[in-house]
């Protein structure tokens, strides 16, 4: 059985961990070259009047040469308490945010210095919520090709086409009466709405 390769996104997709717990064997690619324009630093969440893209704004001149664990995040504009205000104002009536909002917050006050920390953190605590006994690795390829026993599916979802899967996973959302239902959001939606089930909802479609 090949291992999945695959990259550290922040708060993740929907179909992203559903990808995971497809999987027995994963690793997460700690040597591939930063993306712009990716999952690793922003997520998509439903606001009231449509949805929200919170992007983590990383140091000027980062490219695509930068290995991604060396990728620093920049604070001088104060993302962190917009993020928080997006996501209160997103989830203030999701049924279970209350449960995870304090923790979910101290994720990101923490201001962890590398984007790669953060978003390895956030998968942690994922994980954690969800009851998951999934047990992901980091690569050692250090900058070399997948082998032959690896999958790689980094950018199996990106910003521009995330929302063209055939199989969403349909749950009930906060504003689905307002703007419809919009599928293969952030984690966080799902975990906000669902509680518990989440974990549920994610394994349903798999075999």
């Amino acid at each position: 059985m090949k291992t999945l390769l695959i990259e550290n996104q922040y708060f993740g997709t929907v179909n992203y961990y559903k990808m995971l717990f497809e999987n027995s064997y994963i690793q997460i690619d700690q040597y591939e070259s930063f993306q712009k324009m990716s999952f690793r630093n922003r997520c998509i969440i439903p606001g009231a009047n449509g949805l929200i893209q919170l992007t983590v704004p990383v140091e000027k001149g980062r490219n695509q040469n930068t290995p991604i664990r060396d990728v620093k995040i920049a604070y001088k504009e104060n993302w962190v308490i917009q993020h928080c205000r997006s996501m209160e104002a997103c989830f203030n009536r999701a049924p279970f945010f209350e449960f995870y909002r304090d923790e979910l917050f101290g994720l990101l006050e923490n201001r962890p210095v590398f984007l790669f920390d953060l978003n390895w953190a956030i998968l942690q605590w994922v994980l954690k919520k969800l009851k998951s006994p999934l047990d992901i690795g980091l690569s050692q390829l250090d900058g070399k090709a997948p082998d032959i026993l690896m999958e790689d599916r980094k950018n199996n979802q990106l910003p521009k086409n995330y929302d063209q899967s055939a199989l969403a996973i349909k749950y009930t959302q906060v504003f689905e009466d307002r703007i419809g239902f919009k599928p293969n959001l952030s984690i966080i939606d799902l975990l906000c709405c669902t509680g518990p089930a989440a974990i549920s909802y994610l394994k349903a479609t798999i075999p």
